[in-house]
């Protein structure tokens, strides 16, 4: 790959971790409880745990692969180097559809909040421009306002849960109601699959590692700290909504969180967390689009996607052409779409992506090995078991999208191999 222009390394380990919390302690927080509570009842407690765990694994395989392949694209290329084109290829290929799903619901989910109503789709609309031109300057910039995002957005969270635990609101009692195996291990199984979306957010550090200041040791510190401080925001704002509202009502209510404070005596603080769920919808689709850009810039120069997207700006050292058309594929998608199931189809992707990633790190040795295999080991079968318990919709979806993908590449082979024999 060193004949292609290179992105400038200009990312500290504290921007490579808030570019990350950015992803995870997005509009993820603020939408995700209410489908794996329809999953999992209480039961949905038992799933974080598992989300967590399985995004653990996934992180450490990430961070061990991003120390000995320091460069854009992420487990695309990790694939590619450790197990060979095909599985690289679907790796990208499943980020790629995914996170374009997730961009699109991030936009849309900013501008319920914001948005009056009617006008949401051309407010989600303008929000991708606005934030595609802001990564279009470069990637400071994109890691300056995200560091602003974040820090709001840790803000309102911290409310909510100040709120939650306000004298005469919360009852503990409420944590556990109806049990937490009512709804038995395949609804948990479900609900880690779809909160597993919410912390996928790390491997948007791993893709932007060309990027990167000292890539070898930033990059492993920074997926590490910040799956850690988005695992511990999650558990408390689980608890905390579970045991003002129970499953039972987070389960009916599109904003539990928004629920879960006018429940209790700081309905003044409604506004704010309205507010910061639109902030966190920014800052995830900011992180989203930036990513988005970096494992297509390396498909381009891997030739699996056209070699024109490849280009990186000569002033800004951004891949400026993908991001444009990922841009405007992302606004096509929110003119159209439902976003029901979109956090399952986005998971089905992802998931698929950790995959390889794991047995791409399984086969490291030496010097690049950081972690147990059995982490790997472990995170593989747990990603294939999340991927085959998410919702039916969901998966038929992925596979189609994952046929097409496939006979995509199978096409652009032969034309390849027709123009150069």
């Amino acid at each position: 790959m060193s004949s292609h222009p290179r992105l400038a390394r200009r990312l500290t380990t504290l921007d490579a971790v808030l570019i990350g919390l950015g992803s995870m302690i997005g509009a993820g927080v603020f939408a995700a409880f209410t489908p794996a509570a329809q999953a999992a009842g209480s039961g949905l407690l038992i799933g974080l745990v598992l989300a967590a765990a399985v995004a653990f694994c996934n992180a450490t395989a990430s961070a061990q692969l991003a120390a000995e392949y320091p460069t854009s694209g992420g487990t695309y290329v990790y694939g590619r180097e450790r197990l060979g084109p095909w599985p690289g290829f679907l790796a990208g290929w499943g980020f790629v559809i995914g996170k374009t799903a997730s961009s699109a619901a991030m936009a849309l989910t900013f501008a319920a909040y914001a948005a009056p109503a009617g006008w949401e789709r051309p407010v989600a609309i303008a929000a991708v421009v606005l934030l595609a031109a802001v990564n279009y300057r470069g990637v400071t910039r994109t890691a300056g306002l995200t560091r602003v995002i974040v820090a709001a957005v840790l803000v309102v969270l911290a409310i909510v849960v100040a709120a939650c635990w306000a004298p005469g609101a919360a009852d503990p009692l409420k944590l556990l109601d109806g049990g937490v195996l009512a709804h038995g291990w395949y609804g948990i199984l479900q609900s880690a699959g779809l909160l597993f979306f919410a912390f996928a957010g790390y491997a948007r550090i791993a893709t932007m590692g060309e990027e990167v200041i000292n890539p070898g040791k930033a990059i492993p510190r920074a997926i590490v700290t910040a799956l850690g401080i988005a695992v511990a925001v999650y558990a408390a704002i689980a608890i905390s909504i579970l045991a003002v509202l129970g499953a039972d009502t987070i389960a009916q209510t599109p904003a539990p969180l928004a629920a879960a404070v006018t429940a209790g005596s700081w309905d003044w603080a409604a506004p704010v967390v309205r507010m910061g769920a639109a902030l966190a919808a920014l800052g995830a689709l900011l992180a989203l689009i930036a990513g988005l850009g970096r494992t297509s810039l390396a498909m381009a120069r891997g030739n699996d996607l056209p070699r024109w997207l490849g280009a990186v700006h000569p002033r800004f050292k951004v891949p400026h052409r993908a991001e444009l058309v990922l841009a405007a594929v992302i606004c096509g998608i929110i003119s159209v779409a439902d976003l029901r199931g979109a956090i399952g189809f986005s998971s089905f992707g992802v998931l698929i992506y950790y995959l390889v990633a794991n047995a791409a790190a399984y086969t490291q040795t030496g010097d690049n090995r950081r972690y147990p295999r059995a982490l790997q080991l472990t995170g593989a079968v747990a990603c294939a078991v999340l991927v085959v318990t998410l919702p039916v919709e969901s998966v038929v979806a992925g596979l189609l999208m994952f046929a097409a993908g496939v006979v995509y590449r199978v096409l652009r082979l032969r034309l390849w191999t027709a123009r150069t024999s």
